[in-house]
This record gives structure tokens, C-alpha cells and sequence, in this order.
């Protein structure tokens, strides 16, 4: 059976390729035999990975090969496949899509629950399509959003003929999830001495929390990770970051209260490479309301030392976002995304809110994708968003 290749990012090896042998009829624009086994992976489904897997071929493809694999990408998002991936059993799934449907259960129990209910009609009418837009806008998606949503929506049950309410109800979770996708890989674990991330949001966010929670993901996952405590501005920032530190099992470097954040930066990334032989420093910045032009400044001298000690660093710049703001946090993203260089989100909170939907929102409004979630309050309550598992856990199988 012929094979579909899929370029995935694999923090020992950049250039994985995956066999996918659940997909027909696609021949292969590569020679397994050109690569050698070792650097293939058999996968047992397509959902398995998810969208997180699928990467557009890059300009040195051949036109042919990039026109198969343009097919697959579009023929992967089918209604039957989709079915498929919305369709998991409680086994299949991670601990990563469990937590985060768990921590969806106020969104789901509140206004966006009463989705499916109205998908249980046999006939699509116009009544149906009302009552939706009634639900997103109230559920905190955003009237511009929920427009783009039913209208992409709409257009795809006339253009192929779908009849069936059901049918239409996994069309419209198809289209969250291509709301909620991004292409770009995220770059913590790609293969490098030392990989820096900048963590940044206002005070009260759960910023400092945040930094604790991945920093105790990374470290189940294999990695040597070092903290450090560059909000100096605030004596109780640094304190709390050497809590979580503790509590996370790895090593906080911090100076004193009022210290320069550039100098705390520098000092952090040396001890990093050389005394801790660390694969990840995560630094925890300054967490003033984002209008202050000294914050914005001090973000700028903290990403130019960083640039300085370590090729291309920062390798992710991390925003914290409170759910339960809902679409206020919008603005707030915004003045981040523009002044910090923004490449991920970290939602906060899911659990404790029914504003949920709100992310849609963020997603389409920054073009920033949200890369992982809090999801309760513990320090293991923290998962990796994955759009398929979040747009289930928001309005359900």
C-alpha cells in the first residue's frame, strides 16, 4: 500500500519523518530507502497525532510531490475522518486531551452545552442556524468570529450537500478546529544546546504559576530545566518563582529585588550552558500592566541579551492569559503581541470559568496560537492544547 511522508519536528532528530499507512491511493514524493529505517516511524492512526503532525512541504519538493501532498492535506479533514478523530475512546485519548476536556466543564455546562442539543434535529433549517449564533455569541465567542464561523460553516454544508443535522454538527467542529490550528511547530524541544523561552502577561495572570507548571511538563519529559526570576521589579515575584521551583524540582537563578532584568537574563543563560548543562531556561519577566512604556522597553533589552548569548533566542516568547477575562483579554494580548515579539499563548484558569469560547476569539484576532492550558491547580494540572481535544471538551463529542 503506497505511503503518505509527514514532516514533524523531534527534539533528537529535525528531520523525522513519519509513515502514515492508514491513508490510500497517495504514492510517496520519498524513498523510504533514501533515509534509512532508523528514521522512520510507523504510526498506528492518523489520530494519533492529530493536526500537530501535518506540515505543508517546504519550496524543494517537487511540483508533483507537493501536489499529492496538498490532496492528502485536504482529504485528511473529510467528515468521515473527522468523525474519526472526534470519535476517540476514553483509552485513546492522552492525559493532555483528558485534562483539557475536564477543564472545559464550565463552559461546556453553561450556554455552549446546549450546541449538540439543537443538532439533534434531523433537519438543517434556518431556525437551526439562529439558534447557533445566538448560542456562540452568548457562549463569549464574539459576534465577528461567530459570523466567520457560520458562514465558513453554512457554505460547506450547501457546497457538499450535506442533509443530516449530525453531519453538519462535526462540519462545524472542523471548522473550529481549522480556527484553532497553526502551522508552526512549536520550538521548545527542537534539537539545540539550550533552548530559551520568555514567559510574559500581566500581574495576577498566573504567570509565575504558569512557569512552574512547564516547568515540571518539561521536566517529566526527559529535559534538565532551569528557571529565571527576571521580574526583579517585584520582591514577591522572585519569591514565588523559587516556591514553584521547589515545588517543580529545578533550579531557580535570581538576584536580588530592583536587580537589572538583562544582568539576571545573562547570568541565567551561563549557568545554564556551563554549571547546570540545562536543556531549557524558562525566565519569568516583568509583569506590569502592558501601557507602562518602561515594561515594554525592559522586554526588549531582556529578548536583545538573550539574542546575544544564544543563537536565535528567544525560542518562544510565552503569553499568559486569564480565561476567565474572556474577550477583554483580547486588548491585553494585543499591546503583548505587538511590543514582545508574542510567538505562543498560555491560557490560565480554564477550569475555574465558563468563558471558554473566548479563545476562538483570541486565536483568530492575534493569529497567535495557544500552545498550552491550565488546567486546574496543581502543579501536574498543566497540558499541551491540542484544537481537536479543546473543541471537544467546549461543546462535546
Amino acid at each position: 500500500m503506497p505511503l503518505v511522508l509527514v514532516r514533524c519536528k523531534h527534539r533528537r532528530s529535525p528531520d523525522v519523518y513519519k509513515r502514515c499507512p492508514n491513508l490510500r491511493g497517495v504514492t510517496s514524493p520519498h524513498n523510504a530507502n533514501e533515509r534509512g529505517d532508523d528514521n522512520w516511524i510507523q504510526c498506528d492512526t492518523l489520530t494519533q497525532y492529530g493536526a500537530r503532525a501535518w506540515r505543508r512541504p517546504s519550496n524543494d519538493y517537487p511540483t508533483d510531490a507537493m501536489t499529492r501532498f496538498q490532496v492528502i492535506f485536504d482529504k485528511r479533514w473529510s467528515t468521515t475522518l473527522f468523525s474519526r478523530l472526534f470519535g476517540k475512546k476514553q483509552e485513546e485519548k492522552t492525559q493532555d486531551d483528558i485534562k483539557l476536556e475536564q477543564s472545559l466543564q464550565k463552559t461546556r455546562s453553561g450556554i455552549l452545552g446546549r450546541i449538540g442539543a439543537i443538532f439533534q434535529e434531523n433537519e438543517i433549517t434556518p431556525e437551526l442556524w439562529e439558534e447557533l449564533e445566538d448560542i456562540l455569541i452568548m457562549g463569549d465567542v464574539g459576534t465577528t468570529t461567530t459570523q466567520e464561523l457560520l458562514t465558513a460553516t453554512r457554505a460547506r454544508v450547501e457546497r457538499e450537500n450535506i442533509k443530516a443535522s449530525k453531519d453538519a454538527y462535526l462540519v462545524l467542529k472542523q471548522e473550529m478546529v481549522r480556527l484553532l490550528q497553526t502551522e508552526e511547530p512549536l520550538h521548545i524541544e527542537e534539537p539545540r544546546i539550550l533552548t530559551v523561552v520568555l514567559v510574559v502577561g500581566v500581574n495576577g495572570s498566573g504567570k509565575t504559576t504558569s512557569i512552574g507548571k512547564m516547568a515540571a511538563y518539561y521536566k517529566r519529559r526527559g529535559l534538565k530545566v532551569v528557571l529565571g526570576a527576571a521580574d526583579t521589579f517585584r520582591a514577591a515575584a522572585i519569591d514565588q518563582l523559587k516556591i514553584w521551583g521547589e515545588r517543580a524540582g529545578v533550579e531557580v537563578i535570581a538576584h536580588e529585588p530592583g536587580a537589572d532584568p538583562g544582568a539576571v537574563i545573562f547570568d541565567a543563560i551561563r549557568a545554564s550552558q556551563e554549571s547546570r548543562k540545562a536543556d531549557l531556561l524558562i525566565v519569568d519577566t516583568a509583569g506590569r500592566l502592558q501601557t507602562k512604556y518602561n515594561l515594554m522597553k525592559e522586554l526588549e533589552k531582556v529578548r536583545a541579551v538573550a539574542s546575544k548569548q544564544v543563537h536565535k533566542a528567544p525560542h518562544e516568547t510565552l503569553l499568559v492569559l486569564d480565561a476567565s477575562t474572556g474577550q477583554n483579554a483580547i486588548a491585553q494580548a494585543k499591546a503583548f503581541r505587538d511590543s514582545a515579539g508574542v510567538t505562543g499563548i498560555i491560557l490560565t484558569k480554564l477550569d475555574g470559568t465558563s468563558k471558554g469560547g473566548a479563545i476562538l476569539s483570541i486565536k483568530r484576532e492575534l493569529g497567535v496560537p495557544v500552545r498550552f492550558v491550565g488546567t486546574g491547580e496543581k502543579i501536574d494540572d498543566f497540558a499541551y492544547f491540542d484544537p481537536v481535544a479543546f473543541v471537544t471538551g467546549l461543546v462535546g463529542d
